[in-house]
């Protein structure tokens, strides 16, 4: 089975590449993608781990983006992990996710929560800060029934303790992970409300491919979207998106797999954009 899009504690999930990777082989994954938010920071340890476990490793990012005013993820496939754009992007974006999460602590201990840094930094692998984080504190300090009714409380878009947070332009996020020797993807377009036209305009700037196949959408939204990629010649793609029990309770490995054929036509598309960034050096 292939999952292309998972999360480990080097961003927001709960599990250490090790951990992972051992459950992702329970679960008979054969091919996983690791798409830590904005970093590739823990590309080395997923890559030992899945030597250890026997697993491919697709190597993978989740870049924040902004479509039309609004948040979108554009995930990163197949690319080059030492990618020097790569690396100056996530330095950018660490130090970013630090300040807006020490922003939201001050935020919530002024209204009176009793959260710090230091808890916050215990729920993550320390270097890569975001909203779960802060959610799974808020739950051990008991300001919270769970993560969801954290998010729901505090911590969704425009909620009391909401900060906003800096974004690429996706026409931006798109070319970095093509100058990577990657491919583009658009992750989880129904959970962003992404319409015909707004994918329309994503082909137009080169996106390669959508995530149609995510745990978010239900049947109907992914027969459209599959339909729409069909339609402006995008590939799809799939995956469970998994963060790990703390975070999602009822979200599994495998939740949602690609086949074999559209794997390898991904992998084709990626060897076009390595091909064409040989050629440009």
């Amino acid at each position: 089975m292939i999952d292309l899009h998972s999360h480990t504690t080097h961003s927001d999930g709960q599990r250490t590449p090790d951990e992972l990777f051992d459950e992702a082989r329970a679960a008979g994954v054969t091919v996983l993608s690791v798409t830590d938010h904005d970093t590739v920071a823990g590309v080395t340890e997923c890559q030992a781990a899945a030597r250890r476990t026997g697993l491919t490793l697709v190597p993978g990012i989740e870049l924040s983006a902004e479509l039309n005013g609004r948040e979108v993820h554009v995930l990163g496939h197949l690319f080059d992990p030492a990618s020097p754009a790569l690396h100056e992007l996530q330095t950018n974006m660490l130090a970013e996710r630090r300040d807006r999460m020490e922003r939201m602590v001050h935020r919530a201990q002024a209204a009176g929560l009793r959260v710090t840094m230091e808890q916050v930094i215990a729920h993550s692998g320390g270097e890569n800060l975001g909203r779960p984080h802060l959610a799974r504190a808020l739950v051990q300090a008991g300001h919270a029934e769970s993560v969801k009714d954290a998010f729901d409380r505090f911590l969704k878009d425009r909620g009391p303790l909401f900060v906003d947070r800096q974004r690429l332009d996706v026409a931006d996020a798109i070319d970095l992970v093509h100058r990577a020797g990657g491919t583009a993807s658009l992750a989880h377009p129904g959970a962003n409300k992404v319409s015909k036209q707004e994918l329309k305009l994503l082909a137009e700037l080169s996106l390669d491919a959508v995530e149609a196949l995510h745990p978010e959408h239900v049947l109907t939204q992914s027969d459209a979207y599959e339909r729409w990629a069909q339609e402006w010649g995008l590939l799809v793609t799939a995956g469970s998106d998994y963060h790990g029990p703390a975070v999602q309770p009822d979200r599994k490995l495998a939740a949602r797999t690609l086949s074999a054929e559209r794997f390898h036509a991904l992998q084709e598309r990626a060897r076009g954009h390595q091909a064409h960034k040989r050629q440009a050096q």
